[in-house]
């Protein structure tokens, strides 16, 4: 069983930033992917950035420019830098990783970390 535990949300003003973490139990280099997604309540969750094992990121168009995903593979753990936070990315985001098993995904979150940006 994988667990990942995010860290780093809060409370920020427009305009402000955050840094999220997110910590895996196990080699983050194991899993084909690890990235963060983010959810408002009755919508569906939706992919903030990713980073694949191979170092290739991925960002919504949203944040493009803004949020940097990043990695530490010594402490096992991922960051996502936000940088100029808007009102509208008040969420609860999640850390997620990805790991294919002949030819099977299977997708492992975290229990979310709260985001409010608000003045």
């Amino acid at each position: 069983q994988v667990q990942l535990v995010e860290s780093g949300g809060g409370s920020v003003q427009p305009g402000g930033s955050l840094r999220l973490s997110c910590a895996a139990s196990r080699n983050i280099l194991s899993f084909i992917s690890m990235g963060w997604y983010r959810q408002v309540p009755g919508k569906e969750r939706e992919l903030v950035a990713t980073v694949t094992s191979g170092g290739t990121t991925n960002y919504a168009d949203s944040v493009q420019g803004r949020f940097t995903i990043s990695r530490d593979n010594a402490k096992n753990t991922v960051y996502l830098q936000m940088n100029s936070l808007k009102p509208e990315e008040t969420a609860v985001y999640y850390c997620n990783a990805r790991h294919i098993i002949v030819s099977e995904v299977y997708d492992y979150w975290g229990q979310g970390t709260q985001v409010t940006v608000s003045s």
